[in-house]
């Protein structure tokens, strides 16, 4: 496919949906024209800006299946591109949920409202009746559309065409219309008592009269007690649509908040505090939610999702690289123009009381954006329906393969079962999960609570498709050359800042939700999912950022604040490749106490070019060894003819930069008077002398097996701590004789390796035993 029908026209049909028919005149009644225009500018310049780091990614290389989320998870890792693909998916999967609900919605309240099944004969249980009927509804949408799918995504390809006609006739219909009302307005007359909203009544002028008064005075008499309210104002009508002639927009130009229960009324805001509350037993048109900026931005937010649309079709283009771009911003400028048009148009042409009438009772239950359709509001109702239809079948073919694909990934163990599906590749066991997660979203039954939801989601994955662009680009990868060039990581990152307001601005408690939901997928997969490497910039930026420090920390030496213990370990093999005291690391754990530096080395005595295998084989024994004993660190495996020569070759050149150890721990030497090798003694003389000439602090600790484990409590006693001091520098000596009862100290004596090391004329004239 190429640019036109391959990106643009999926990416137009998968922006313009419900919100635009139902939400945006009652968004533009609310916030006023100008405060509306902001709205809709601030969401399309969040789009924009993703698309355009959207764009530089998908030009970097080819896009299979898995659009946003393979971009993230190639860009940022594993870890990222998980905990944000399955937040995309939830959002996919609950945008299918909102499309549904506004389509029974549709259904319902404009085109057959004698189908509801729950009805109630109070005033105050027919939002709970109506909910009930969403819910059933909804539930029966979910199924077939979730069958259709079953059936074959070709059958609802073939459906795209259609709906995407639907709303393009739906949306001409309302320029024309917004035209025609300049010349002749459509008659949509609206009851007002006062500059109170009377729901709209099918009587002559007379039986309205008579009407009004048997709902505000307890009986027909003319001195009957009346509302106080009634008998103070006159009962008028207005006409609903004045047309774009009429400046009716000089009063829409500023919000208009009002409270839940709140009567809608016209040029004020809210009830006027000098009159009584207005009963719900009584004719008005009463606000159903409490408005404010937030709120709506949360609700609208959700009509400009959609853009990843081309960039999941990415193995189906002709030219990837060149009509995702172009389709994708193309798609998003003209649907921005189409939005601000609309405000300006609605906050011309609607009076704002109409605009703040949520479900259109005012003007005889017509959808609010109907009234201003050439040549009949039946054409936006027919064409919202159809189009909702289209757009939620879209998300419901479009969720499971997403999870499919990162299922397949394999990086996420309990999703497995969801990257099989039928014969042909249909995913058949997502697709069974994508419709019990709807199935949640249709049971909350509210339009208006479901849209935050996914406003969550999808601003999260646009945030890291921002970041992974911005991160990208600063850290000029190798591999980071994409063709389109009209980016830059200022954008990226003004987006991604956008990004995370709108999410504290439109709730900040979803916004919390929604982090706290990734953090955890991201722990999950960090601890339990299986090991990709992917190239991610996460590791770019950590390859920097240690660059950065190691060169900071050759400025000058440490501070005695800063020190850390840096250790060495020096462990030894035996003939099996098995480490002779691992106590030696577990100690080495409880000495530096997670903080510092760890590098735990072993000496193979050969060729390296014959004993290569065999060195491998003793670096992964010793980080077999750390993973059990929780020792963060690196390990260091030399290969030399004597082992003395590869201890002194490890201690001078372990570690890097400021980095390097200061501390050597090795075990005590308990053999070496039974050793047949006359030279064992020698390795551990040699040992200490190298580490005294590079001037760092040895420990030795003595019957090293009787240490405590890490499991183990830590036994009562004391450790006599062993200060030699010599001409050559420092050695510290620290037999821990850890014991039940008591502990001992240790003698030097004549026979001790460390005698020989340091001379024995040396320890009898300081006076050191």
């Amino acid at each position: 496919m190429g640019t036109f029908m391959g990106v643009y026209l999926p990416c137009l049909q998968n922006i313009f949906g419900v919100i635009l028919f139902l939400r945006l005149t009652w968004v533009v009644g609310s916030a006023g024209v100008l405060q509306g225009l902001c709205i809709v500018f601030v969401c399309c310049c969040c789009t924009l800006l993703t698309a355009i780091s959207m764009s530089a990614i998908a030009t970097n290389g080819v896009v299979p299946a898995g659009g946003a989320y393979f971009m993230i998870s190639r860009s940022l890792g594993p870890e990222f591109g998980g905990a944000v693909g399955l937040c995309f998916y939830l959002g996919t999967t609950f945008a299918g949920a909102m499309y549904i609900l506004g389509a029974i919605e549709i259904l319902l309240m404009y085109i057959a409202p004698k189908a509801a099944i729950f009805e109630s004969k109070h005033p105050e249980g027919e939002g709970a009746a109506m909910l009930n009927n969403m819910r059933v509804y909804g539930s029966i949408c979910l199924l077939l559309m979730s069958l259709l799918v079953f059936v074959g995504v070709k059958y609802v390809n073939k459906l795209a065409s259609v709906f995407l006609a639907c709303v393009i006739v739906s949306i001409v219909s309302i320029y024309v219309g917004a035209l025609v009302s300049a010349f002749k307005p459509p008659h949509f007359p609206v009851c007002m008592l006062g500059n109170r909203t009377i729901s709209g009544l099918e009587l002559p002028l007379l039986e309205k009269t008579t009407y009004l008064w048997k709902q505000f005075c307890q009986g027909p008499e003319v001195n009957a007690s009346c509302d106080e309210y009634f008998l103070s104002n006159n009962f008028s009508q207005i006409e609903g649509i004045p047309g774009l002639a009429s400046g009716i927009i000089s009063e829409n130009l500023w919000s208009s908040y009002i409270s839940r229960g709140d009567v809608v009324e016209k040029g004020s805001l809210g009830s006027s505090p000098d009159a009584h509350p207005a009963s719900t037993q009584q004719p008005y048109v009463f606000a159903d939610i409490t408005t404010s900026f937030t709120l709506l931005v949360g609700i609208f937010f959700p009509s400009v999702t959609g853009i990843m649309a081309g960039s999941n079709r990415s193995g189906d283009l002709k030219d990837a690289q060149r009509s995702i771009p172009i389709g994708t911003i193309l798609a998003i400028l003209t649907t921005s123009v189409v939005y601000l048009t609309s405000v300006l148009l609605f906050g011309a042409c609607i009076d704002g009381v109409v605009l703040r009438d949520k479900f259109g009772d005012s003007v005889k239950g017509n959808l609010v954006v109907g009234t201003l359709a050439w040549p009949t509001p039946w054409v936006i109702v027919i064409g919202s329906f159809f189009s909702t239809c289209g757009a939620g079948l879209q998300s419901l073919t479009g969720a499971p393969r997403l999870l499919q694909a990162i299922a397949k990934d394999n990086i996420v163990p309990f999703l497995r079962v969801f990257g099989h599906g039928k014969a042909n590749g249909e995913p058949t066991w997502a697709l069974l999960l994508t419709a019990l997660i709807a199935e949640l979203g249709i049971l909350i039954a509210s339009l208006d609570l479901v849209a935050p939801i996914l406003t969550m989601f999808f601003l999260m994955c646009y945030l890291f498709v921002n970041l992974a662009c911005g991160l990208q680009t600063l850290l000029r990868s190798p591999n980071w050359r994409p063709r389109f060039s009209y980016y830059h990581w200022t954008l990226s990152f003004l987006g991604m800042t956008i990004c995370l307001a709108l999410m504290f601005i439109s709730s900040w408690y979803y916004a919390i939700v929604a982090m706290v939901i990734a953090g955890m997928i991201y722990k999950y997969i960090e601890y339990h999912g299986a090991e990709k490497e992917w190239g991610d910039g996460i590791r770019g930026l950590s390859l920097s950022a240690a660059r950065y420090a190691l060169l900071r920390l050759e400025e000058g030496p440490p501070h005695t604040k800063n020190w850390r213990p840096q250790v060495l370990v020096l462990l030894k093999l035996d003939e099996d490749a098995h480490v002779k005291s691992p106590r030696l690391l577990t100690f080495a754990s409880q000495l530096k106490a997670g903080k510092g530096l760890t590098i735990v080395g072993t000496v193979v005595s050969g060729n390296f070019l014959q004993s290569y295998g065999e060195a491998l084989a003793a670096e992964q024994t010793l980080k077999h060894l750390m993973d059990k004993e929780r020792v963060k660190g690196f390990c260091q495996c030399i290969v030399a003819q004597k082992p003395r020569e590869g201890i002194s070759h490890m201690i001078q050149s372990s570690g890097l930069g400021g980095m390097k150890p200061n501390t050597v721990v090795m075990g005590w030497p308990h053999a070496w008077r039974q050793s047949e090798d006359p030279q064992a003694w020698k390795t551990f003389i040699n040992t200490v002398r190298v580490t005294t000439a590079a001037h760092l602090a040895l420990l030795v600790p003595k019957n090293i097996s009787l240490f405590p484990s890490n499991s183990e409590p830590c036994a009562e006693g004391y450790i006599d701590v062993w200060w030699i001091v010599h001409d050559g520098g420092m050695l510290m000596l620290l037999p821990f004789l850890l014991r039940q009862h008591k502990v001992r100290g240790v003698s030097v004596t004549r026979e001790t390796p460390v005698a020989a090391a340091v001379g024995q004329r040396q320890v009898e004239r300081r006076g050191l035993r």
